[in-house]
C-alpha cells in the first residue's frame, strides 16, 4: 500500500496532523485511520476470495490480462520502438561522433577534430555503359 509514499512523505502528514488536530486529538484520529484502512482491507481481501469462489477456474483466466495491463504501467512507446529497430544497438545513427557544436568535434578544444569515417570508392562507369538495375528496388 505505501509503496509509492516513502518515510520522508510520512513523517510530514504526522507533522501536519499533530499541528492541524493537536496533541489531544492525533492518537485517536490515527487510530480511526488504522481502523479503517484495516477494514478496507479486508472488504477488498473479502471480495477477492467470494469472485474466486464463484468463478471457478475462470477468475486466472480473468486476472491475466489485468496482469498484462499493469505491466503496461511503465510503458514508453519511445523505449519500445527503439529497441525494436535497433536490437540494442547504442550508437544506431551515429550520432555520438557528431556531437555538441555540429562541426563534427567533441566539443573540447584541445583536441582534434574527429576524423570522417572512409568513403566507399565510387565506381565510374564507361561513356558507352549503362547503370545496373535492381529489379527488386524499381
Amino acid at each position: 500500500m505505501f509503496d509509492s509514499v516513502g518515510w520522508g512523505e510520512i513523517l510530514v502528514l504526522v507533522v501536519a496532523g499533530l499541528f492541524i488536530l493537536g496533541p489531544e486529538r492525533l492518537p485517536s484520529a490515527a487510530a480511526w485511520l488504522g481502523k479503517t484502512v484495516r477494514q478496507v482491507r479486508e472488504y477488498a481481501t473479502g471480495a477477492q476470495t467470494k469472485l474466486r469462489n464463484e468463478l471457478g477456474p475462470e477468475f486466472d483466466e480473468l486476472r491475466k490480462p489485468l496482469e498484462d495491463l499493469r505491466g503496461l504501467r511503465n510503458f514508453n512507446p519511445r523505449t519500445a520502438v527503439r529497441r525494436t529497430l535497433f536490437d540494442d544497438d547504442p550508437d544506431p545513427l551515429g550520432m555520438n561522433t557528431l556531437r555538441s557544436n555540429g562541426n563534427g568535434s567533441t566539443g573540447a578544444s584541445d583536441t582534434a577534430p574527429a576524423a570522417p569515417p572512409a568513403a566507399r570508392p565510387v565506381e565510374r562507369l564507361a561513356p558507352d555503359e549503362r547503370p545496373p538495375i535492381d529489379p527488386d528496388a524499381t
